[in-house]
């Protein structure tokens, strides 16, 4: 009897545990906040319509990888954001920053995959590498070309980074840019200098019909909305 008790106890432990990880990972099922993906071709061939169709999971907006540094592009990116867009989903387009390349080259590259008329959402800047620059010339670099893509597309651009990232080398340096921050911990991200977090990546591992394998899943924070991430197209 004895033995049957702990055995009990043990299971409601396990039970509870994979309740939390699974609360953690796919935080959407058992919350109200507003959702969202963000893709690029790690996740191979998706299934956009069972993406779309799928109930059980709330996302309002999916963020899809267009290019990096002056000359790379995601191969998936034109299939993605066509058959995303198809089956009605809110997307953006992001490029993966590389500070010690030339600005106007990579904002050329962004700009040949990412038209403005395409978008439903205003375009992010990823910055995770400090392409061998000092603290300072990754922040003059990062400055100039958020202000060659604000002046492109007509909108302050979102910036996405990690919370250490942001913290040691970016802090105080992005005064009125929305802040997308990535951090896989249950606790919600806060940065050294206090900024408002617009948008909080919480895990790179989530799951969803449609995709095989892992997904990087975000919401957004505090009474921030869609609406501030809606993108006037230009022509």
């Amino acid at each position: 009897m004895k033995i049957k008790y702990i055995l009990i106890i043990i299971t409601c432990l396990l039970t509870f545990n994979n309740a939390k990880a699974q609360y953690n990972i796919q935080c959407e099922d058992t919350c109200s906040h507003i959702h969202g993906l963000d893709m690029s071709h790690y996740q191979g061939d998706v299934w956009w319509e069972t993406v779309a169709q799928n109930s059980n999971h709330k996302l309002n907006y999916v963020y899809l990888k267009a290019s990096e540094g002056g000359s790379r592009i995601d191969q998936r990116y034109l299939d993605n954001i066509e058959a995303a867009q198809r089956y009605g989903m809110n997307v953006g387009s992001y490029h993966f920053y590389r500070p010690a390349q030339p600005q106007a080259e990579q904002l050329r590259n962004f700009r040949m995959q990412c038209r403005p008329q395409d978008q439903d959402l205003i375009p992010m800047v990823d910055i995770e590498t400090t392409g061998g620059l000092s603290r300072e010339d990754l922040r003059d670099s990062l400055q100039k070309f958020l202000v060659l893509m604000t002046q492109e597309y007509g909108v302050r651009p979102l910036v996405y980074t990690y919370t250490n990232f942001y913290d040691r080398y970016l802090s105080g340096a992005l005064d009125g840019y929305k802040l997308f921050i990535a951090q896989y911990t249950t606790r919600e991200p806060v940065l050294q200098d206090g900024r408002d977090i617009f948008a909080w990546q919480y895990t790179g591992k989530g799951r969803i019909n449609g995709v095989n394998g892992y997904v990087d899943k975000s919401r957004l924070m505090g009474k921030h909305s869609m609406r501030e991430l809606r993108y006037r197209r230009r022509r």
